[in-house]
């Protein structure tokens, strides 16, 4: 199938103007051009978009994970109609998941096993005494919290996919960096797009996500309505850790696409 042209925002990350008091401030910063993308060589990736319980089951995961809220409404107003435009486009539509095994049994995820093989194992590096209190002083005071931890336990046992985000038929699920690259390999990939939650943690840093799949020499790119972020307190009100998240997609990753452009495009693909 031939290219097709696709509106992306980009970040020009230069030239730093050193007359100015803060020569950064000189950078040509958001652009937008039509950039060429193959149908034949790209996938969507949901990544993390699970299913995690309400407020009042677990309300000390709620107090520690505020996107909560923000992730519900995405998966309400903005799955459902991209991965039906996906699904009847000839683009593949990936799943990567993680947490707990809540989809061993499915066939999309048995296929990838037999086509990857065994995942490298990573020999850890012992603890020591200190090591374990450290852990256990984050854990209390860092993240989740001591009055959460309970909540967040019992609720990680019931983890799974969101129902707008649940694979249909054999749809490819990978659990991590190296099943995802075999899925890549084998279907001709080298451009992902990402979806699910978060843009700035697990999409980018967890195994399957655009850090693991840059080492592939794989584009990895995303649709800002598609993802929200981990805020904290001094950012949430404004989600500038999205913003940062999507900074630094377009400058190390890949391209950030307007979901409208982006559905439009696939929706003027041919038909499966």
């Amino acid at each position: 199938m031939k290219p097709v042209k696709l509106p992306a925002s980009y970040y020009q990350q230069f030239d730093a103007d050193y007359t100015r008091d803060v020569p950064g401030e000189g950078y040509a910063g958001w652009k937008q051009a039509d950039i060429e993308l193959s149908p034949d060589h790209t996938a969507v990736v949901v990544m993390h978009a699970w299913e995690a319980g309400t407020m009042e089951q677990w309300p000390g995961w709620r107090r520690s994970v505020e996107y909560h809220p923000r992730a519900l409404k995405i998966l309400a107003e903005v799955f459902p109609p991209l991965l039906t435009a996906v699904r009847a486009s000839p683009l593949k539509l990936f799943h990567v998941v993680g947490g707990r095994d809540y989809y061993s049994h499915l066939p999309g995820y048995q296929n990838t096993v037999k086509l990857a093989g065994p995942s490298p194992e990573h020999k850890r590096v012992p603890k020591d005494a200190a090591y374990e209190a450290q852990e256990r002083f984050r854990a209390d005071n860092v993240f989740v919290g001591k009055r959460n931890r309970a909540d967040v336990d019992a609720g990680w046992k019931f983890l799974d996919f969101a129902p707008e985000a649940r694979p249909v038929g054999d749809e490819p699920i990978a659990e991590d960096g190296h099943q995802l690259a075999a899925l890549c390999h084998a279907h001709g990939i080298n451009h992902l797009v990402y979806m699910g939650f978060a843009i700035n943690w697990c999409l980018l840093m967890s195994p399957g996500g655009m850090v693991d799949m840059g080492r592939h020499g794989i584009l990895c790119s995303t649709i800002p309505e598609a993802v929200t972020a981990v805020e904290n307190a001094e950012t949430a009100r404004t989600e500038r850790e999205k913003a940062q998240a999507l900074w630094r997609v377009a400058l190390n990753f890949g391209f950030v696409f307007g979901l409208q452009d982006f559905t439009k495009m696939v929706k003027s693909l041919p038909k499966k």
